[in-house]
This record gives C-alpha cells, structure tokens and sequence, in this order.
C-alpha cells in the first residue's frame, strides 16, 4: 500500500500553475528525489505534504488519509511528524537540537543518548555532539538538522534540499 499519493494534484498561485495534474505513489521503503529547474514545482510539492499549502485541485494522501479532511487543530502535530528537521535552537548544543525532535514525538528517556548518538554517527558529526550550532560550518549545520530528522526513526522523511550545503563525501 502506497504511504504517499498524490492524485491529479494541481496547484495554482494567482493565475500561475506551479504543478498540473500530478499523480504519483510512494510505497513504503522508497527513497525517492524530486528534481527539477529553478521554479519547476519542487518546493510547492513538499508544502502541499506538510500541508503549508492545499491543492487547488485533486488530493493529497499520507498513509491512506486525505490531508484535505485534517482539522486545523491537527495540523501542528502532523508537521510535527512530517518535519522534524525544521530549524534549529542556537543557544543549545548539537546533542540539545536532536533531543528536540525525541521530545516532540514524545520519545524522550531511556535509550535517548543511544538514539542521538547513533544519528549523530550517521552523519558523521557525532565528535560536535557538545558543540553549538554557531561553531559548526555550514554542512555539519544541515547534517544536524538530518540527525534530528532521522533520531524519530520516522516513517516518512521530507527535506527540502537537505544536501545543498553538503560537501561529496
């Protein structure tokens, strides 16, 4: 069963179509890319999946729910789960920001430095755990914000060029 559909999604700013009539699925365990030119659309589709923004026609399903039917009160927890990695907390260490999103899903306590740790090490900046994110270049800064998304083991991770700032390696 698919976890993402879109179905004749179309999405129109003031007379301007920024996507028309687009229908995919992404089933479970996908790792998927969407690419494009400057403009082609990419940035509406992820805000149409974190409900930013509503299609003007057709619709939207995650893990067979019409987002369409979400009441407003719902919304902020569903962004919550979408989106994880959004900004980061200057003032708190690299270790501090991925607790975040363990605290937001409720998943704080036992195993938390585990799962921070391994995240962390996934990135490849587990040695700046105790540094502050103004200490940290460009790149490790995204790949802080990837650890947080990634620490909730989430079913679905949405980013929005999460590798602009990443260097090859």
């Amino acid at each position: 069963m698919a976890e993402i559909v879109f179905d004749h999604v179309t999405k129109v700013f003031q007379e301007q179509i920024a996507l028309e009539d687009i229908s995919f699925q992404i089933e479970k365990g996908e790792f998927v890319f969407v690419t494009g030119k400057s403009g082609a659309g990419k940035s509406t589709l992820l805000e149409l999946l974190i409900k930013q923004q509503e299609p003007t026609a057709g619709n939207v399903f995650v893990f067979q729910k019409a987002l369409g039917v979400l009441k407003e009160k719902e919304i902020p927890h569903y962004r919550r789960i979408m989106s994880p990695e959004i900004g980061m907390l200057n003032n708190m260490t690299v270790y501090e920001n991925v607790a975040l999103a363990l605290y937001a899903v409720e998943q704080g306590g036992k195993g938390m430095k585990r799962k921070i740790m391994r995240a962390l090490g996934l990135v490849g900046i587990a040695e700046k755990a105790y540094a502050y994110p103004k200490e940290l270049s460009g790149g490790e800064q995204a790949r802080m914000l990837l650890a947080r998304a990634m620490v909730v083991n989430p079913d679905v991770l949405i980013a929005d060029e999460p590798t602009a700032n990443l260097d090859p390696d």
